[in-house]
């Protein structure tokens, strides 16, 4: 007990040692702001009074600089600080009228208020064109792998193993995406942590004009005892008896991309398979997933973890994204029902086409829901119809939040870039990248020729 107090003294003496050395220089930081008010409210007649404030003014922000402690400042900044206060006290005698130096401040502070508002809004701004740009490496590995590509004869551009794309026994994962870099961190994570590598097949569906830089990828670095399986989602013959893409004037990707849509095709894309792993191009895999596939769905359609509980990233509740004031979605939902995540699922394809869910789907989008993107759109087509997982499954937040435990990234089976802060960007958070990177070779040749680095 006497160690213990010994502890909280040293402790409380500390912080009032921090206290008492910042105190100066936030007393001069205040004298600036006085002084400044002075200034502004001050008649015209007094601008030969209050010169020696202002030019004392200047000097002292020079003086201050970046001072973050009491002994930062110099001599001549503590004597300044002596000359302020006399300074002010003068010009308090000369205009001694508190409520208009109280309004200044006041108006001061709404200023700065608005002056911190516009930053952030032009801070996430940027953000955002970042995060919908594609960075300059990304580009130039695709234009060199695509020339790579076609400079291959027809039949030296075959994957190996085509004979178990179809094999309903096998362990089938699909991911929808245009990026090289993502899909490669995808595949090789996965396969570096399976225990079986022979039975996993990756089916990569992607649009036509980045179907050769992938393909060329997974030609010239073989996924080892794996299959890989690249698709143009242009070539699907099934797709003109359904509305598959709703266009719209957003620049969200959410409500624009025709790869976040095809989810929902899934039993159409795979008539062959009985299950399937959909991971979002930005997670990586951490564990064995073969338990995985041995999990009691018990009827249900889809494997996710839950997002409804309080504290826990990312929490959601249905009403914050759909509209249940509507007649027609209200008396179908409960508010309460539990809201779960896009990004690692595991589909029972055939309790989906028993559902006839896909027909559900198209039903909300001719409602016209399309706008409230498509993880809302899931809540609603799997309705009653999920398999809420344990959450060290699938940990979220990486892509957007800086309070992600420490052990529960290095405890989940996958991870979650989920947000703008994808690790291939020059935005990503530094503290969650090398999760990432370690699965790509930076030494690659044509990772080196596009100045791509970990």
């Amino acid at each position: 007990m006497a160690q213990g107090r010994n502890i909280h003294d040293s402790q409380r003496m500390s912080e009032k040692n921090i206290e008492v050395t910042n105190k100066k220089v936030q007393e001069i930081k205040d004298q600036i702001i006085l002084a400044k008010a002075y200034l502004k409210i001050a008649p015209p007649s007094s601008n030969l009074r209050l010169r020696d404030l202002e030019q004392l003014t200047r000097e002292m922000e020079l003086a201050v600089g970046e001072a973050a402690r009491d002994s930062d400042l110099s001599m001549s900044a503590l004597q300044k600080r002596r000359h302020m206060e006399a300074s002010l006290s003068k010009v308090y005698r000369a205009f001694p009228d508190c409520s208009a130096m109280g309004a200044k401040l006041h108006m001061m502070q709404r200023q700065a208020e608005e002056q911190v508002r516009s930053q952030r809004h032009q801070a996430t701004y940027l953000v955002h064109i970042a995060a919908r740009t594609a960075p300059k490496g990304l580009h130039c590995l695709s234009m060199r792998l695509t020339a790579e590509y076609f400079s291959l004869r027809p039949e030296e551009r075959k994957l190996p193993n085509e004979n178990k794309i179809h094999h309903p026994d096998l362990y089938h994962y699909a991911v929808f995406s245009d990026n090289v870099l993502a899909c490669a961190a995808v595949v090789n994570s996965t396969i570096s942590t399976a225990k079986e590598q022979e039975k996993l097949v990756f089916h990569v569906l992607t649009k036509s004009l980045n179907l050769p830089s992938i393909s060329m990828w997974f030609l010239i670095n073989p996924p080892g005892k794996a299959t890989v399986h690249i698709l143009s989602i242009d070539n699907f013959e099934w797709s003109s008896k359904y509305n598959t893409y709703q266009e719209n004037n957003s620049s969200d990707p959410r409500y624009t991309s025709e790869l976040n849509y095809l989810r929902f095709y899934l039993p159409d894309i795979f008539p062959a398979l009985n299950k399937i792993v959909l991971f979002d191009h930005d997670v990586v895999v951490q564990r064995d997933l073969s338990e995985l596939w041995n999990i009691n769905m018990k009827g249900k359609v889809i494997g996710a973890i839950g997002t409804c509980q309080e504290g826990k990233i990312p929490f959601h509740r249905i009403d914050m994204f759909i509209n249940l004031s509507d007649p027609l979605i209200g008396k179908r939902f409960d508010v309460n029902a539990c809201t779960w995540a896009f990004g690692m699922n595991l589909f029972d394809l055939q309790q989906w086409r028993r559902h006839n869910l896909t027909v559900v789907y198209q039903n909300y989008l001719q409602m016209g829901l399309w706008n409230i993107g498509s993880l809302p759109l899931g809540w609603l087509t799997f309705y009653n119809k999920t398999e809420l997982l344990d959450r060290q499954w699938h940990v979220l937040g990486l892509g957007y939040s800086s309070n992600v435990d420490r052990n529960e990234i290095e405890q989940a089976a996958v991870i979650h870039y989920d947000g703008l802060r994808k690790p291939w960007l020059d935005i990503a958070m530094g503290r969650y990248k090398s999760y990432w990177t370690k699965f790509l070779n930076f030494d690659n040749i044509f990772l080196q020729q596009c100045n791509l680095q970990a």
